[in-house]
C-alpha cells in the first residue's frame, strides 16, 4: 500500500506552496487508495512555535485534508535520532566539526585564489573538510573546553561502505529526471547530522521518521532533489527501506521567486480571511478542484 506524508515545520504560516505540496501528497495517496500522514517537523525548538502548529492543522482541515492520528511530532522523539547517531558513529562515518559558519566562509574565501581547490555542489561551495582529520585527542580537548560542535557525515567513507546506490524518481527532478537515479553521494559534501544544541539535522530526522512511519512514496518540491542523494546514503547505512520519490514543480510568484513564509500576502490564513475558498486555492495552484 502506498503511504505518503506532508511534513511542515511550524516556523510560520502555511502559504500557497505548502498547499500545493500537501494536496499533491494527499491526492497521490487517495488516487491509489493509500494512506496519508501528517508529521510536524519541530526539531528546531528555538524557531518552532505551537501557535504555528495549531495554524497548520486549521489550514489543512480547511483545504479538506484528512490524516491519520496521532500526528508524529519530532520533538517527542529525540531518542530515536540519538540511536541512529550512535549506530552511525559505531560505523566510523561521523566526525566532530568545530567550524563556525564564519570559519567555513573564511576558508572558502581564502581558497578563491585557487578555485580548482574549492569543491562546488548544486547549492554552492561544499564544506572543505577542515575538521575531518583532527585527532581524537584534539577533539576530546576541544569538547572538554565546551566548544560548540556539529557531527558531520564523512560522505566519502560512508559511500565506500555502501557502494553504488540508486533511487527511483517518479516525479520531475531539476532537469526532468525520471526512473532509476544513481546516487551522487558527495554532491552536498559532508553534511551536518546533529549539533551540540540540536539532536538531529533535517537529513537524519526525515530519513529516520519516514522509515519508522512506513512512508513508501515521498512527494516534495524539486528543490529537495539533491537532498535525496545524501538521504538515500543514510537509508543504506541505517538499514532503512527505500521509498520511491516524486519531486514536483515549485510554485513561484510573478518574478519567479519561490514563495516564502515571510510573504504574508500568500499565506492561507490571509487568503482565507480575504474570502478565498478551498476551490479558489486549488485553481490558483493548478490542481483540479
Amino acid at each position: 500500500m502506498i503511504v505518503t506524508r506532508f511534513a511542515p515545520s511550524p516556523t510560520g504560516l502555511l502559504h500557497l506552496g505548502h498547499a500545493f505540496a500537501a494536496l499533491t501528497a494527499f491526492q497521490t495517496a487517495r488516487e491509489k487508495s493509500g494512506r496519508f500522514l501528517l508529521r510536524i517537523e519541530d526539531i528546531d525548538v528555538t524557531r518552532c512555535r505551537r501557535e504555528f502548529e495549531t495554524a497548520i492543522y486549521e489550514d489543512l482541515r480547511w483545504l479538506g485534508l484528512v490524516w491519520e492520528e496521532p500526528v508524529r511530532r519530532q520533538s517527542a522523539h529525540f531518542t530515536d535520532y540519538e540511536n541512529a547517531l550512535r549506530k552511525l558513529d559505531a560505523m566510523g562515518v561521523l566526525y566532530t566539526c568545530f567550524c563556525t559558519r564564519k570559519d567555513i566562509a573564511d576558508e572558502i574565501a581564502g581558497a578563491s585564489a585557487a578555485p580548482h581547490l574549492t569543491l562546488q555542489g548544486p547549492e554552492g561551495p561544499l564544506y572543505p573538510g577542515t575538521c575531518r582529520n583532527l585527532s581524537a585527542e584534539e577533539r576530546n580537548i576541544r569538547m572538554a573546553r565546551g566548544e560548540r560542535y556539529a557531527l558531520r557525515l564523512d560522505v566519502g567513507r560512508a559511500h565506500e561502505s555502501t557502494g553504488i546506490l540508486t533511487f527511483v524518481e517518479e516525479g520531475r527532478g531539476p532537469e526532468g529526471e525520471h526512473g532509476l537515479q544513481t546516487v551522487e553521494a558527495t554532491c552536498l559534501g559532508d553534511v551536518v547530522l546533529a549539533r551540540k544544541e540540536m539532536p538531529a539535522s533535517y537529513h537524519l530526522a526525515v530519513v529516520n521518521d519516514d522509515a519508522l512511519q512506513g512512508v513508501t512514496c515521498i512527494t516534495r518540491g524539486e528543490d529537495l532533489f539533491h537532498a535525496t542523494h545524501v538521504q538515500r546514503l543514510l537509508q543504506a547505512l541505517l538499514g532503512f527501506p527505500q521509498p520511491v520519490y516524486a519531486h514536483h514543480r515549485l510554485l513561484t510568484d510573478e518574478t519567479g521567486k519561490k514563495f516564502s513564509k515571510r510573504d504574508k500576502a500568500v499565506t492561507l490564513a490571509k487568503l482565507r480571511a480575504n474570502g478565498a475558498t478551498p476551490n479558489d486555492i486549488k485553481r490558483r495552484i493548478g490542481l483540479a478542484a
